[in-house]
């Protein structure tokens, strides 16, 4: 497969995710268009061709957010802004999944040890010492760890923003399988519950028992559609006291 038909193959989920981040069709469109234009220029093919797309699309999108003159051109008058899921690119829903397949293609490039670090500080967003608490190593490597993981996934120096939810059975699984085992591998434990927020779900503990993370699993015919995340102390309050 050449390089053009390959990103021809990932043009429309390209998009999904430029237009989720950025909310505009222009600025959208010009951010696939320098995805291409990288990856058409880039010495060697880089392999898998939809992660590195996905995460080059992902991080020429926040570089035309930051960008002044694009912010005015994108947010001022006359432009083409429209709420995520009611303009060109299809509803909600598909854009959400879009989303989730990047997000997965993202972590799916780090080792087992950097997606523990990943998941600690961006999807369950414990703070700093309660990360090197649950990977069980000082602060200092915690940190030369998270800037390896930025080099890998980042976006201006920024980690690539989770998103609070993961649609689709597919890439359950993949994030099942992508995080389980890396949280595992450095002590934390996953506990089955009942009800989270009224549905059933999982709890992350670490190596001390504490609390770090939840998620809810809507569940359709017997299997797993859409994963919840539940962070961060005050919605994690009333898990605490269930469990």
């Amino acid at each position: 497969m050449s390089r053009s038909e390959a990103f021809e193959e990932v043009r429309s989920l390209l998009l999904s995710i430029a237009y989720r981040i950025t909310g505009d069709v222009d600025a959208a469109q010009e951010a696939v268009e320098e995805t291409w234009r990288c990856y058409e220029s880039a010495p060697a093919v880089p392999a898998p061709a939809k992660a590195f797309l996905a995460a080059e699309v992902t991080r020429l999108s926040w570089e035309i957010m930051r960008s002044p003159r694009l912010r005015r051109q994108v947010h001022g008058p006359g432009s083409r802004l429209v709420e995520p899921g009611t303009g060109p690119l299809g509803d909600s829903e598909r854009s959400a999944e879009s989303l989730s397949t990047a997000a997965v293609l993202l972590l799916e490039r780090l080792s087992p040890r950097q997606r523990a670090m990943y998941v600690l500080q961006e999807v369950f967003r414990c703070e700093a010492a309660q990360v090197a608490s649950a990977m069980g190593c000082s602060e200092a490597d915690c940190r030369r760890l998270a800037a390896s993981v930025t080099a890998l996934t980042g976006t201006g120096g920024r980690a690539v923003i989770w998103p609070k939810r993961i649609i689709g059975t597919h890439q359950v699984a993949r994030a099942f399988a992508a995080i389980f085992p890396a949280l595992r591998s450095v002590g934390v434990t996953v506990q089955p519950q009942d009800d989270v927020h009224g549905d059933p779900g999982m709890t992350f503990h670490d190596r001390h028992g504490t609390l770090l993370a939840a998620l809810s699993l809507d569940i359709l015919d017997g299997c797993i559609r859409t994963i919840y995340w539940i962070t961060g102390p005050e919605d994690l309050d009333d898990i605490r006291e269930a469990v």
